[in-house]
């Protein structure tokens, strides 16, 4: 496995462009994230997620670059996407017991702005904490303030 890694890593760096090594720099650092915040999932590492939360909300900010932009040089929906499910899985899980999580049943996105600039901020809410279910609202904003999208989600609490 490390020799093709090596092979690949190489081939990489001799026929990339600038922005396809800025793509692998950015990966590999996520990696190395993962494996220094000894984390289960790769999304955190990968997105460079940082988070900060206190008891009525959750804050994820990711930086933005071309491994996360579609072909319009914009943010893909889908990152958008999982970042508001991340903020908002976040949040649902710091208001259980250590017994219980929470997993996405529904998430309703509005898109409202492209995401551009160099960051993106997530705050997630929750609206509604009931027994089996918790609803989230989460907010998506660009670094110069500019909302670029709105969402809510229902989230099943299960026992682990």
């Amino acid at each position: 496995m490390k020799d093709e890694l090596r092979l690949l890593l190489e081939s990489c760096l001799e026929t990339g462009s600038e922005t396809d090594l800025q793509a692998i720099t950015t990966l590999l650092e996520g990696v190395q994230r993962k494996i220094k915040r000894n984390r289960n999932t790769f999304i955190d590492g990968l997105l460079h997620m940082e988070r900060s939360f206190d008891q009525n909300s959750c804050e994820i900010t990711i930086p933005i670059n071309p491994i996360i932009n579609n072909d319009l040089d914009i943010v893909h929906g889908g990152i958008t996407a999982t970042l508001l499910d991340s903020a908002m899985g976040v949040m649902a899980y710091q208001q259980l017991p250590e017994e219980f999580a929470a997993v996405t049943n529904q998430l309703n996105i509005h898109y409202i702005a492209p995401g551009i600039g160099d960051s993106l901020r997530c705050k997630a809410e929750i609206i509604h904490h009931g027994s089996k279910t918790m609803v989230i609202s989460g907010e998506v904003y660009r670094n110069d303030g500019k909302k670029i999208a709105y969402a809510t989600g229902t989230f099943f609490i299960i026992k682990k």
